[in-house]
């Protein structure tokens, strides 16, 4: 999903220093190692191969460095029963992915395992705090053979992604293990459609092949052409990305000319089904009926020379065909987020022709669950790297006396939305932190819930600094601008129209602020122009307003370009810093923080 990436980690940095993080090494690139088959090969038992040979595609996408179960709502998949009813399962961490992807390659000798991009970024503390070391040391113990690159593996710039490939000590922080230097992934990120400005070269390898016994299967891996509208600057600076379409057409032709017939992309970028159960059929009542979104025009323009497409960006769980250019269904799927799902698709090879047989294509998602035994070697990675992190992790920083949802939440307006916005406004409302009146916060940069049970050993209803992190992993500095009233309005207004119109992005508010937002109209009217008030005042369009907001919205990101508009700018300290402030702030052991009211927004559908 669209957020805002991580940047300024000093703050982290003094206090890893603190913990005794080593900070020795040097950035040494070291060269990934091919992605190559696993397994062993069969024929008739007289030496002679059969023509066509079953390829399993193993996928998964947008893990985002949840090493641990995510907690509360946002570690369970919702699961259709056959009486109609749904049900959340508990589901995900990587010592069941590994397990589960284990038992599926079992009995399949050719196998391979692919992903669909944000394997990293919007991390919880365990592997953010060690800039994501921790996930790729996981995705190489998992034998994941390649990837795509997402929107989040920009969140800290090309030179990162590129020691995240490549090895080497972080350049600022050193290596955090004595004696132990980061070897970077096994497996290549793939970056068809993302090219160096100045010299026009594409930044990462464009394609891979697969191969195994004689088969060989292509995959291409691309990024949302949009990346730059949800990163900041810094993350893409020197970077063009370009049509996903066009990119991935003209890669399967020089595969095509290589002799490469089967090929598969890896898209980082998505769709949404008419149902949020994993297991709901997208098919019905014709093939892709029941997903709408960016994927399906994608899906249809590319070439057929292309046989499936591994998705993401969305969170979205679905296997469904769509039509490609020449009328004939190509599988299209995706498996949800952090790890709780994954796709087991089946290829056909044919071995006179080296290409997929479409008509027998395969797939399905299955609940990585948490009732099967656990990867022991992601126990220990896990237990390594906690053991780092734990005198930051663990340090208390508030009380909540109930779960306070944010990404767990359906809601337009969430209740850990009006915390955080709380949290910004009131750190920057004194005179010289910026004299805010009103703070805005993304909601696609809320990227966990508060959850009152505990996590560890803390104690049920006490926010650990690892758990806010969790929740505001970026980093991000706050700024305060200077809007005209009718910018706000503006601003508002994009939340349901231009590039926010097919899926609003609803900013969560300040209190104060507050609006009608009519779900029955189309478009910028959606929201009432003068419904809008400020402590029960109409916004003045030709008044001046200063306006609290994280760096990738005063930036214009996610389509919010009245945002980018703002003058008179105010750095200020950085969101995670105001959010555990104002947690300190506003409870204690024996008087915690309730969810607040969500009645800022009043929404009409």
């Amino acid at each position: 999903m669209s957020a805002t990436p991580q940047k300024n980690r000093a703050a982290r940095r003094v206090l890893a220093a603190a913990a005794g993080l080593a900070t020795v090494g040097a950035l040494v690139a070291a060269m990934p190692a091919g992605a190559q088959g696993r397994g062993h090969g069969h024929g008739d038992g007289h030496g002679h191969q059969p023509r066509t040979v079953d390829v399993q595609l193993l996928s998964f996408n947008d893990l985002h460095g949840n090493l641990e179960p995510p907690a509360g709502s946002a570690g369970t998949v919702s699961e259709k029963q056959a009486d109609g009813t749904v049900k959340a399962v508990p589901a995900g961490g990587v010592e069941y992915l590994a397990s589960s992807l284990r038992t599926a390659r079992k009995g399949n000798p050719y196998s391979v395992t692919a992903a669909g991009g944000d394997m990293v970024g919007a991390s919880p503390l365990l592997s953010g705090l060690f800039h994501d070391e921790p996930t790729i040391e996981a995705l190489n113990g998992l034998d994941l053979d390649v990837t795509a690159v997402g929107n989040h593996e920009f969140d800290e710039g090309a030179a990162e992604l590129a020691r995240l490939q490549n090895g080497g000590c972080h350049p600022v922080e050193g290596c955090y293990e004595k004696g132990k230097r980061f070897k970077g992934a096994d497996f290549p990120y793939l970056a068809a459609n993302v090219t160096k400005e100045k010299s026009g070269r594409p930044l990462l390898k464009p394609y891979t092949v697969w191969k195994k016994n004689g088969v060989r299967i292509g995959f291409i891996g691309v990024t949302l052409e949009g990346t730059p509208n949800i990163v900041t600057a810094n993350g893409v600076k020197g970077l063009k990305f370009h049509d996903e379409v066009e990119t991935i057409n003209k890669y399967a032709r020089e595969l095509d000319r290589k002799g490469v017939k089967s090929i598969v992309a890896l898209i980082h970028e998505g769709g949404a089904p008419a149902s949020s159960s994993y297991n709901y059929d997208c098919d019905s009542p014709g093939p892709g009926d029941g997903i709408s979104g960016p994927v399906v025009d994608i899906a249809k323009g590319i070439t057929p020379k292309v046989d499936a497409l591994v998705t993401g960006h969305t969170h979205q769980a679905y296997a469904c065909t769509v039509p490609d250019p020449s009328g004939k269904p190509r599988t299209v799927t995706s498996a949800s987020s952090f790890g709780k799902l994954y796709t087991d698709t089946t290829l056909t090879y044919d071995r006179r022709t080296d290409d997929i047989v479409r008509t027998s294509v395969e797939s399905a998602n299955h609940v990585v669950s948490r009732d099967q035994a656990k990867a022991t070697d992601m126990t220990r990675l896990i237990e390594r790297w906690n053991k780092l992190a734990a005198p930051i992790a663990n340090r208390p920083q508030g009380w909540i006396t109930a779960d306070i949802n944010g990404r767990g939440s359906t809601a337009l307006e969430k209740p850990l939305g009006s915390v955080i916005a709380d949290a910004q406004l009131e750190g920057l409302a004194p005179a010289d932190k910026g004299g805010a009146q009103i703070a805005l916060m993304n909601p696609g940069g809320i990227r966990a819930d508060l959850v009152h049970k505990a996590s560890g050993g803390e104690g049920d209803g006490v926010v650990t600094y690892g758990e806010a992190f969790t929740v505001q992993p970026f980093t991000n500095m706050m700024n305060v601008v200077d809007l005209t009233g009718a910018q706000l309005v503006a601003a508002l207004q994009q939340q349901v129209s231009g590039s926010n119109e097919a899926s609003p992005k609803i900013l969560q508010v300040s209190k104060g602020l507050t609006y009608t937002l009519d779900l029955t109209k189309t478009g910028a009217s959606r929201v009432v122009a003068d419904s809008v008030k400020l402590n029960g005042a109409a916004i003045d369009p030709a008044a001046t307003y200063r306006v609290a907001m994280n760096e990738f919205l005063a930036g214009g990101g996610d389509g919010f370009a009245a945002l980018g508009q703002g003058t008179n700018k105010l750095v200020g300290a950085s969101d995670l810093d105001l959010f555990n402030a104002y947690l300190a702030a506003h409870s204690t052991a024996a008087a915690p923080l309730a969810p607040p009211a969500t009645d800022r927004i009043t929404v009409i559908q």
